[in-house]
């Protein structure tokens, strides 16, 4: 998942147990590793959402017909 990109120096004040738990978490060597990867993970699930929020609106407008098989939705 990680892009090849230009660098650039950034400078945080972040939550040292987050940062800490995230490392871990993440299996990370480092402080920037766990960062980038999180900033990987929050990406990936961002075009999850997208594909699935694509997906739910051409089924939606497909005109399919769903019908109730065993009735258990009218209750």
């Amino acid at each position: 998942m990680a892009t090849v990109g230009t660098r650039s120096h950034k400078h945080f004040q972040l939550d040292a147990a987050k940062l800490r738990r995230a490392k871990r978490i993440l299996r990370a060597g480092t402080e920037t590793e766990a960062i980038e990867r999180a900033l990987d993970i929050v990406i990936a699930e961002d075009e999850r959402n997208r594909q699935t929020v694509e997906a739910n609106e051409r089924f939606v407008t497909s005109g399919i017909d769903i019908s109730d098989t065993y009735g258990t939705l009218e209750k």
